[in-house]
């Protein structure tokens, strides 16, 4: 099995960083690329949804004052809007006696 350093698909930069050129459906010289290549990607899944996540902890307090204040003002307006309830239910309590 050759080496990915060994390929020439790879290229090495001088702070240790690798580069790879190599494409699963066009250019993979051994079916092992293949394996290499997934781990590669799912590595890369997995560093977005680390990132994500750290994203999403960052704004979850923000996501709970929004949170607060629509639930304060839905039931703000539920409140202003109660009176034509209770005057319907005054006036349908009253037809039915």
């Amino acid at each position: 099995m050759i080496q990915c350093k060994d390929c020439e698909f790879c290229q090495m930069s001088p702070d240790g960083r690798r580069t790879f050129k190599c494409d699963p459906f066009i250019n993979i010289k051994e079916p092992e690329c293949i394996a290499k290549w997934q781990l590669i990607r799912l590595d890369m899944l997995l560093v977005t949804y680390r990132g994500m996540q750290q994203w999403q902890e960052k704004i979850a307090p923000l996501q709970d004052k929004i949170f607060k204040y629509m639930e304060r003002e839905m039931g703000d307006i539920d409140e202003s809007d109660k009176w034509k309830i209770d005057d319907d239910e005054k006036n349908e309590d009253d037809k039915l006696l």
